[in-house]
Protein backbone atom coordinates (compact mmCIF):
# COMPACT_ATOMS: atom_id res chain seq x y z
CA UNK A 1 0.00 0.00 0.00
CA UNK A 2 1.30 2.94 -0.54
CA UNK A 3 1.98 6.02 1.60
CA UNK A 4 -1.04 8.03 0.28
CA UNK A 5 -3.02 4.97 0.83
CA UNK A 6 -1.44 4.52 4.65
CA UNK A 7 -3.00 7.97 4.91
CA UNK A 8 -6.38 7.52 3.70
CA UNK A 9 -6.65 4.47 5.60
CA UNK A 10 -5.39 6.46 8.90
CA UNK A 11 -7.70 9.53 8.48
CA UNK A 12 -11.20 6.97 8.09
CA UNK A 13 -9.83 5.46 11.21
CA UNK A 14 -10.05 9.34 12.98
CA UNK A 15 -13.36 9.71 11.33
CA UNK A 16 -14.78 6.49 12.66
CA UNK A 17 -13.16 7.30 16.21
CA UNK A 18 -14.22 11.37 16.25
CA UNK A 19 -18.14 10.13 15.35
CA UNK A 20 -17.90 6.93 18.62
CA UNK A 21 -18.35 10.27 20.59
CA UNK A 22 -21.89 11.19 18.73
CA UNK A 23 -23.05 12.60 15.31
CA UNK A 24 -21.28 15.23 13.74
CA UNK A 25 -21.09 17.39 11.34
CA UNK A 26 -18.08 17.81 8.35
CA UNK A 27 -16.50 21.19 9.91
CA UNK A 28 -16.56 19.35 13.45
CA UNK A 29 -15.05 16.48 12.48
CA UNK A 30 -12.71 18.85 10.47
CA UNK A 31 -11.86 20.55 13.97
CA UNK A 32 -11.77 17.79 15.96
CA UNK A 33 -9.11 15.95 13.81
CA UNK A 34 -7.37 19.57 12.68
CA UNK A 35 -7.82 18.40 8.84
CA UNK A 36 -8.86 20.05 5.92
CA UNK A 37 -12.58 19.87 5.72
CA UNK A 38 -12.59 18.72 1.98
CA UNK A 39 -10.01 15.76 3.05
CA UNK A 40 -13.22 15.35 5.20
CA UNK A 41 -15.39 15.23 3.39
CA UNK A 42 -14.29 12.88 1.00
CA UNK A 43 -13.53 10.58 3.72
CA UNK A 44 -17.28 10.33 5.56
CA UNK A 45 -18.73 10.18 1.52
CA UNK A 46 -16.73 6.87 1.35
CA UNK A 47 -17.13 5.79 4.42
CA UNK A 48 -21.17 6.06 3.75
CA UNK A 49 -20.72 4.54 0.54
CA UNK A 50 -20.08 1.17 2.88
CA UNK A 51 -22.29 1.96 4.99
CA UNK A 52 -19.98 2.73 8.06
CA UNK A 53 -21.45 6.08 8.31
CA UNK A 54 -24.70 7.61 8.17
CA UNK A 55 -25.59 11.29 7.38
CA UNK A 56 -28.93 12.79 8.78
CA UNK A 57 -30.79 14.95 5.73
CA UNK A 58 -32.29 17.29 8.28
CA UNK A 59 -29.62 17.70 10.63
CA UNK A 60 -26.53 16.95 8.24
CA UNK A 61 -24.53 15.21 10.84
CA UNK A 62 -22.57 12.14 10.62
CA UNK A 63 -23.28 9.12 12.49
CA UNK A 64 -21.68 5.68 12.99
CA UNK A 65 -23.43 3.28 10.68
CA UNK A 66 -25.05 -0.62 10.83
CA UNK A 67 -21.98 -1.99 8.95
CA UNK A 68 -19.86 -0.99 11.51
CA UNK A 69 -22.08 -2.36 14.17
CA UNK A 70 -22.73 -5.19 12.11
CA UNK A 71 -18.69 -5.94 12.55
CA UNK A 72 -18.56 -5.07 15.85
CA UNK A 73 -21.61 -7.37 16.36
CA UNK A 74 -20.20 -10.54 15.04
CA UNK A 75 -16.90 -9.53 16.68
CA UNK A 76 -18.20 -9.70 19.26
CA UNK A 77 -19.89 -12.76 19.22
CA UNK A 78 -16.45 -14.46 18.52
CA UNK A 79 -15.23 -13.16 21.37
CA UNK A 80 -17.36 -14.53 23.47
CA UNK A 81 -16.74 -17.80 22.85
CA UNK A 82 -13.71 -17.53 23.27
CA UNK A 83 -13.21 -15.52 26.24
CA UNK A 84 -16.28 -17.57 27.88
CA UNK A 85 -14.55 -21.40 27.30
CA UNK A 86 -11.88 -20.69 30.46
CA UNK A 87 -14.47 -19.12 32.21
CA UNK A 88 -17.07 -21.66 32.14
CA UNK A 89 -14.31 -24.53 32.28
CA UNK A 90 -13.01 -23.12 35.98
CA UNK A 91 -17.09 -22.48 36.70
CA UNK A 92 -17.32 -25.91 36.71
CA UNK A 93 -14.36 -26.71 38.80
CA UNK A 94 -14.86 -24.27 41.47
CA UNK A 95 -18.57 -25.32 42.18
CA UNK A 96 -18.12 -29.11 41.29
CA UNK A 97 -21.35 -28.54 39.11
CA UNK A 98 -22.60 -28.51 35.80
CA UNK A 99 -21.49 -24.58 33.92
CA UNK A 100 -23.31 -23.30 31.20
CA UNK A 101 -23.13 -20.23 28.91
CA UNK A 102 -26.35 -19.24 27.30
CA UNK A 103 -27.57 -16.92 24.86
CA UNK A 104 -30.66 -15.07 23.87
CA UNK A 105 -31.98 -16.89 20.74
CA UNK A 106 -35.81 -14.84 19.63
CA UNK A 107 -37.92 -16.14 22.37
CA UNK A 108 -35.77 -18.32 24.54
CA UNK A 109 -32.61 -19.25 26.15
CA UNK A 110 -30.00 -21.39 23.73
CA UNK A 111 -26.63 -22.96 25.76
CA UNK A 112 -24.02 -22.72 23.78
CA UNK A 113 -21.03 -23.87 25.91
CA UNK A 114 -20.98 -26.36 29.13
CA UNK A 115 -18.57 -28.10 30.95
CA UNK A 116 -19.96 -31.22 33.39
CA UNK A 117 -17.99 -33.11 36.07
CA UNK A 118 -17.22 -36.59 35.07
CA UNK A 119 -20.19 -38.11 37.17
CA UNK A 120 -22.47 -35.61 35.23
CA UNK A 121 -23.96 -36.67 31.29
CA UNK A 122 -21.89 -35.55 28.52
CA UNK A 123 -22.05 -31.54 28.10
CA UNK A 124 -22.39 -31.72 24.39
CA UNK A 125 -26.00 -32.79 25.09
CA UNK A 126 -26.80 -29.28 26.28
CA UNK A 127 -25.20 -27.27 23.12
CA UNK A 128 -28.16 -25.94 20.75
CA UNK A 129 -31.05 -26.76 23.72
CA UNK A 130 -33.25 -24.01 23.69
CA UNK A 131 -34.76 -23.84 27.04
CA UNK A 132 -37.58 -21.16 28.52
CA UNK A 133 -36.93 -17.73 29.81
CA UNK A 134 -39.78 -17.44 32.14
CA UNK A 135 -38.71 -20.83 34.30
CA UNK A 136 -34.89 -20.81 33.98
CA UNK A 137 -31.84 -19.31 36.26
CA UNK A 138 -30.64 -18.47 32.66
CA UNK A 139 -33.12 -16.97 30.76
CA UNK A 140 -34.29 -14.58 33.87
CA UNK A 141 -30.83 -13.78 33.82
CA UNK A 142 -30.47 -12.61 29.76
CA UNK A 143 -33.51 -10.40 30.49
CA UNK A 144 -31.60 -8.55 33.44
CA UNK A 145 -30.54 -4.92 32.40
CA UNK A 146 -32.08 -5.00 29.08
CA UNK A 147 -34.29 -2.37 28.65
CA UNK A 148 -37.73 -2.03 29.63
CA UNK A 149 -39.76 -1.87 25.99
CA UNK A 150 -37.26 -4.89 24.91
CA UNK A 151 -38.38 -7.05 28.01
CA UNK A 152 -41.87 -6.09 26.89
CA UNK A 153 -41.12 -7.35 23.62
CA UNK A 154 -40.16 -10.31 24.44
CA UNK A 155 -42.70 -11.03 27.29
CA UNK A 156 -45.43 -10.39 24.43
CA UNK A 157 -44.10 -12.87 22.25
CA UNK A 158 -44.14 -15.60 24.71
CA UNK A 159 -46.58 -18.42 24.52
CA UNK A 160 -49.90 -17.88 26.17
CA UNK A 161 -49.62 -21.16 28.44
CA UNK A 162 -45.92 -20.70 29.82
CA UNK A 163 -43.80 -23.66 31.06
CA UNK A 164 -42.41 -24.58 34.43
CA UNK A 165 -44.02 -25.51 38.20
CA UNK A 166 -46.15 -23.87 40.32
CA UNK A 167 -43.16 -22.01 41.39
CA UNK A 168 -41.63 -20.34 38.46
CA UNK A 169 -43.40 -16.87 37.32
CA UNK A 170 -45.81 -17.77 34.72
CA UNK A 171 -47.37 -14.29 33.63
CA UNK A 172 -45.69 -11.26 32.50
CA UNK A 173 -46.23 -9.43 35.51
CA UNK A 174 -45.05 -12.14 38.00
CA UNK A 175 -41.66 -12.34 35.81
CA UNK A 176 -41.37 -8.50 35.43
CA UNK A 177 -41.50 -9.06 39.11
CA UNK A 178 -39.43 -11.93 39.74
CA UNK A 179 -36.50 -10.07 37.14
CA UNK A 180 -36.68 -6.50 39.55
CA UNK A 181 -35.54 -8.38 42.79
CA UNK A 182 -33.00 -10.82 40.80
CA UNK A 183 -31.54 -7.35 39.12
CA UNK A 184 -31.33 -5.70 42.84
CA UNK A 185 -29.83 -9.42 43.72
CA UNK A 186 -27.27 -9.06 41.09
CA UNK A 187 -27.90 -12.97 39.87
CA UNK A 188 -31.03 -15.43 39.20
CA UNK A 189 -32.18 -18.53 40.70
CA UNK A 190 -34.69 -20.85 39.70
CA UNK A 191 -35.18 -23.43 42.65
CA UNK A 192 -37.28 -26.83 40.65
CA UNK A 193 -39.02 -23.96 38.20
CA UNK A 194 -38.46 -26.18 35.10
CA UNK A 195 -38.27 -29.29 36.95
CA UNK A 196 -38.63 -30.95 40.53
CA UNK A 197 -35.17 -31.65 42.08
CA UNK A 198 -33.43 -28.74 40.10
CA UNK A 199 -31.86 -26.02 41.32
CA UNK A 200 -29.72 -23.24 38.74
CA UNK A 201 -27.75 -20.12 39.66
CA UNK A 202 -27.12 -17.42 36.76
CA UNK A 203 -25.55 -14.44 36.35
CA UNK A 204 -25.90 -12.32 33.54
CA UNK A 205 -22.72 -11.64 31.17
CA UNK A 206 -22.12 -7.71 29.78
CA UNK A 207 -19.76 -6.40 26.81
CA UNK A 208 -18.32 -2.79 26.12
CA UNK A 209 -21.77 -1.63 25.48
CA UNK A 210 -22.47 -2.65 29.10
CA UNK A 211 -25.37 -4.74 27.41
CA UNK A 212 -26.56 -8.12 28.31
CA UNK A 213 -25.32 -10.96 25.85
CA UNK A 214 -24.92 -13.96 27.70
CA UNK A 215 -25.82 -15.54 31.03
CA UNK A 216 -22.93 -17.86 32.75
CA UNK A 217 -25.16 -20.61 35.32
CA UNK A 218 -24.46 -23.72 37.22
CA UNK A 219 -27.15 -26.19 37.82
CA UNK A 220 -27.26 -29.11 39.89
CA UNK A 221 -30.19 -31.41 41.96
CA UNK A 222 -31.49 -30.01 44.79
CA UNK A 223 -29.34 -32.59 47.18
CA UNK A 224 -26.15 -31.36 45.90
CA UNK A 225 -27.24 -27.92 46.14
CA UNK A 226 -29.57 -27.34 48.71
CA UNK A 227 -30.99 -23.85 49.90
CA UNK A 228 -27.91 -23.29 52.52
CA UNK A 229 -25.56 -23.77 49.67
CA UNK A 230 -27.26 -21.47 47.22
CA UNK A 231 -25.16 -18.01 48.63
CA UNK A 232 -21.97 -19.92 47.64
CA UNK A 233 -22.76 -20.83 44.45
CA UNK A 234 -24.14 -17.49 43.17
CA UNK A 235 -20.79 -16.27 44.53
CA UNK A 236 -19.01 -18.32 42.34
CA UNK A 237 -21.41 -17.37 39.33
CA UNK A 238 -21.24 -13.63 40.28
CA UNK A 239 -17.33 -14.05 40.35
CA UNK A 240 -17.06 -15.75 36.79
CA UNK A 241 -19.96 -13.48 35.35
CA UNK A 242 -17.96 -10.43 36.56
CA UNK A 243 -14.53 -11.83 34.93
CA UNK A 244 -15.94 -12.94 31.62
CA UNK A 245 -17.65 -8.97 31.30
CA UNK A 246 -14.40 -7.68 32.34
CA UNK A 247 -12.64 -9.72 29.42
CA UNK A 248 -15.43 -8.58 26.75
CA UNK A 249 -14.42 -4.59 27.60
CA UNK A 250 -17.20 -3.91 30.31
CA UNK A 251 -16.74 -1.16 33.00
Amino acid sequence: MTTDGLSSVQRALDVLRALGSGPLRVQSVAEALGKEKTQVSRTLKVLAEGGFVERDPETLEYRLGWQLFALAGAASESRLLQQASPVVRDLMRTTGEAAYLTVLSGNAAVTVLAERPGRALQANEWIGRLSPLNCTASGRALLCGRPADEVDAILNAQPERLPGTERAPRTPDEIRARLHAEQNAGYSVAAEESEPGLVAVAAPVRDFRGATVAALNVSAPVFRLPPDDLDRAAAAVVDAAARLSHALGAA
